[in-house]
């Protein structure tokens, strides 16, 4: 009986078409060996970033700035996703894998379009509010006849990549009773399967683990921040990290931060892999460590042995990050030749406004220059160093940082074109003010605390105070020898999609107002675009078939901006658009938001809006943004909700009826009264900003 349970749950999570079991596998032939030598072909798209350098260049020139105009729709397929997309296909023999919310992997034939197998990894969905920036996931890595993705809850699985069935399935998660999750995509180096983890806006010790590629054994775990110094430290790489750091701010009871949750790249001559690593925990610096210090290896790069693990070196992009200016952005290695010598470097534009670049081979800081408004820091020394701005670090007070917790850039990601020297980025700005808070505490739920319900650990306030600076969104085009910008366009609003560029002189991009746009790579001269049915936050790749060039990007809005916010009226369910030249498939039908007026006509007691404010702001704000200010994002903003909704919120919430979408229950946390509080604040805002 228990057999044929087990049976019946594997079947429901992973459904394949018929008469799989005989199909060859489209993987079996991806190894390092395959990534290098397509590295020069561009017939697969076969990694994330699509080669070890994750330069995300193709040299294929089947599409070229005088025919792309030409490019017509080949096929679609719905993902089934209401939540935020941002993975990029990965394309191999054929067949395309790509991921969606809740880490659902679909494997698609390339050709038709059709769907071969999903696999549903059964992510609870109380483990959604565990996360800060949506139940995303940003794709699959394939090896020598397998799929890995990581779950949203923290597992790695290995995947028959013909069929969808699980070969093996590791738990990564050194804690559980810390809020760690995972949204980035695994890489495969030297055999190794790698992957980090994120949630150091709660509370938690960053780390990066390697599995062997084919059995799934552990074979090795580097941790970014020290532990308890009354404990030895795992490695030489601590003992250094240790040093600065303040025992006095006891910042492992907050684990410290540095999750490794995005970017990675590696270089097979120098056998030499590079890590992004992330903001501190909590957010402010004079309360994790009173007294100062650089914090290593929080803001960083880090490079190491992919063999073992061990750290080789490290340069620090932010030393004592205080405004969650996290390295894990995507990272480029490239040759270039900088003041008449060739140099191997690292290319880099994190969180921090700054373009880096940087000596891959030993770390040695070359040069680094703003991209967009700074005033945290105006400029790097000789040394490497940031010149800082002495208001950043207020201990009481209000300081607006630029760029902010959103980053000048965030994960979406860079592509270089080596025919013209230029680097591709969204650059993007988002408002935001931080006051600090001295009372803070680890996990206490405190009203007015952002998110403290769920287990936020900032030490700061957010937007105590209106900061000044307008929202903004643009491509640029930088050139990283000049260190300076080639050409811009202006995209009217933040987060937009991450970019692809080609031997054709093209780029490619998504946009946050739902468009699918081809540039010239050289001058930024928009060349076609295309409606997609919602704003795009992923990145595009492109392969070749039968001798024909595609380009594919996965759409579906969301992440930590687009949980609350979006520029286009169009929410159509995640989708993933593939292009040819001549195309003349049909495209979907977009789907509208529903129309709703601001909500009225629900009684309240004005005298509950203040307390309600601070009741707000510390369950609901994070993901339903602020009452009527905006139509809200992938989750509905609550001023637009029905007055049948609103009459029954106390009920809604503490039954969990919404738990499946991921909003967790809130019984035992809350009680009536203070629901019907934020009712309140909720009804109250809408009615200071409704129209007169």
């Amino acid at each position: 009986m228990h057999l044929a349970r087990a049976a019946f749950g594997a079947l429901l999570a992973c459904t394949a078409a018929p008469a799989f079991a005989q199909r060859q596998n489209p993987a079996a032939g991806i190894d390092q060996q395959h990534i290098i030598a397509n590295a020069a072909t561009g017939r697969d798209w076969p990694s994330y970033g699509l080669n070890f350098s994750e330069n995300r260049f193709s040299p294929l020139r089947g599409l070229t700035t005088d025919n792309v105009s030409k490019l017509g729709l080949a096929w679609s397929t719905d993902l089934g996703s209401k939540r935020g997309v941002q993975a990029t296909p990965v394309v191999v023999g054929g067949v395309m894998y790509v991921t969606a919310s809740w880490s659902v992997v679909h494997a698609i034939d390339a050709r038709s379009g059709r769907t071969l197998w999903t696999f549903d990894p059964q992510v609870p969905r109380a483990h959604g509010e565990k996360g800060c920036c949506d139940v995303v996931n940003r794709g699959v890595a394939v090896h020598r006849g397998k799929v890995y993705v990581a779950s949203y809850d923290g597992r790695l699985f290995a995947l028959d990549a013909a069929t969808g069935a699980k070969l093996w399935e590791k738990d990564t998660i050194l804690d559980r009773a810390r809020p760690y999750t995972i949204t980035g995509a695994p890489r495969v180096f030297a055999g190794k399967v790698v992957i980090g983890n994120g949630g150091a806006e709660y509370g938690v010790r960053g780390y990066l683990t390697a599995y062997d590629a084919e059995s799934g054994e552990q074979k090795w775990r580097w941790f970014s921040v020290p532990g308890d110094p009354a404990k030895p430290p795992e490695d030489e790489s601590m003992a250094r990290a240790m040093k600065t750091w303040d025992p006095a701010g006891r910042w492992w009871e907050a684990g410290g931060g540095g999750t490794m949750w995005d970017t990675m790249s590696y270089d097979p001559e120098l056998n030499l892999m590079y890590v992004g690593t992330g903001n501190g925990s909590p957010w402010n610096r004079n309360l994790r460590s009173p007294s100062g210090g650089d914090n290593l290896y929080l803001g960083s790069i880090v490079a190491l042995n992919p063999e073992t693990g061990q750290y080789v070196w490290h340069y620090q992009e932010t030393p004592g990050d205080n405004w969650d200016y996290t390295s894990t952005q995507p990272m480029i290695l490239a040759d270039l030749t900088i003041e008449g010598k060739p140099r191997k470097v690292v290319m880099h534009a994190p969180k921090n406004g700054f373009f880096f670049v940087i000596d891959r081979t030993n770390g040695q800081f070359i040069s680094a220059r703003p991209f967009t408004e700074t005033t945290w820091a105006s400029g790097y020394d000789s040394e490497g160093r940031p010149m800082e701005n002495p208001a950043a670090r207020p201990v009481n007070g209000t300081f607006e940082a630029i760029p902010t917790a959103y980053g000048a850039r965030n994960w979406h990601p860079v592509s270089f074109n080596p025919q013209t020297g230029l680097a591709y980025m969204p650059v993007h700005g988002v408002p935001l003010s931080l006051t600090s808070d001295p009372a803070w505490r680890m996990n206490a739920n405190v009203p007015g605390g952002f998110q403290s319900a769920s287990g936020w650990n900032l030490g700061f306030l957010l937007n105590a105070e209106q900061p000044k600076a307008k929202p903004f969104g643009r491509l640029v085009a930088w050139d990283p020898v000049r260190q300076q910008e080639a050409w811009s366009r202006d995209l009217g609003g933040p987060w937009n999609g991450g970019t692809l560029t080609t031997a054709g002189n093209l780029v490619f991009q998504g946009t946050a107002d739902g468009r699918f746009l081809a540039y010239d790579a050289r001058d930024g001269k928009p060349l076609w675009e295309v409606p997609v049915g919602s704003g795009v936050v992923a990145a595009p790749s492109t392969w070749e078939l039968d001798g024909q060039q595609y380009v594919s990007v996965a759409v579906g809005w969301g992440g930590v901006y687009g949980i609350v916010q979006r520029a286009t009226d169009r929410v159509s369910p995640g989708r993933v658009y593939t292009f040819r030249l001549g195309g003349t498939a049909a495209m979907p039908a977009a789907v509208r938001a529903e129309a709703r007026p601001l909500i009225g006509g629900v009684a309240y007691r004005k005298e509950d809006v203040e307390a309600g404010t601070g009741l707000y702001v510390a369950n609901c704000a994070g993901c339903h943004g602020t009452p009527g200010v905006n139509s809200g994002g992938n989750v509905p903003n609550l001023g637009y909700t029905t007055r049948e909704t609103m009459e029954a919120l106390p009920k809604l919430v503490l039954d969990g009826a919404f738990a499946e979408q991921g909003m967790p229950r809130f019984d035992g946390r809350l009680d009536e009264a203070k629901l019907l509080q934020i009712r309140a604040f909720i009804l109250g805002t809408v009615d200071s900003v409704r129209p007169r």
